[in-house]
């Protein structure tokens, strides 16, 4: 069994998405900004980003994260030509799921991760946006590394990763297993101490 790895991008003051989040602007006005160092950023960034998909084998995300990224996935979601299998926490399914795509719905957090586990085989899991999401399994004690890449980036308001009115029941324990600083990012890894 793999492992299961929290992984998002997030402004220098805790946000994971710009205020101002929409279909339309499914990272908030200016958001995408948290994702220049996969796509713009240098050798170190994609070696960052080509290591944490080399043992991927199943992803889950939240709803909000679904609908407001669905036009740019396609059916073949977040990880493009890979088409690693998405298990999508939500109560319902939509009614414009592409046809033949990576997607399955899954009505809570726990038969998420058993069935993105049962499709990742010996492959890790990794745990997408949005917050909500990560300190459910968070909370649940399910995650076993947290992977953040900082941005250097100020959004001043928006949707933090962690915030007073939804926080963690317990602290949870961090030893950092890795610090990478490059000129896109500063991507940091820790284990979660149980």
């Amino acid at each position: 069994m793999g492992t299961v790895i929290f992984d998002i991008s997030m402004s220098l003051d805790g946000y994971i998405a710009a205020s101002g989040m929409t279909p339309e602007e499914g990272m908030g006005i200016g958001g995408e900004v948290l994702h220049d160092w996969a796509f713009r950023g240098g050798e170190r960034d994609r070696e960052v980003l080509e290591r944490a998909g080399s043992k991927l084998g199943a992803v889950i995300g939240g709803r909000r994260t679904y609908d407001n990224s669905i036009k740019w996935w396609g059916a073949d979601g977040p990880t493009g030509p890979a088409r690693i299998p998405l298990f999508v926490v939500s109560h319902g399914t939509p009614d414009d799921v592409p046809a033949d795509g990576v997607y399955t719905f899954v009505g809570d957090i726990h038969a998420a991760l058993d069935a993105a586990r049962a499709a990742a085989g010996d492959g890790d899991v990794g745990i997408m946006g949005g917050a909500d999401i990560a300190r459910q399994y968070l909370r649940a004690g399910l995650v076993d590394e947290v992977s953040i890449h900082l941005m250097p980036v100020l959004f001043g308001s928006g949707t933090p990763l962690f915030g007073d009115d939804d926080s963690l029941d317990e602290h949870v324990r961090l030893e950092r297993t890795e610090c990478i600083c490059t000129d896109a990012a500063t991507h940091l890894r820790f284990l979660v101490v149980k």
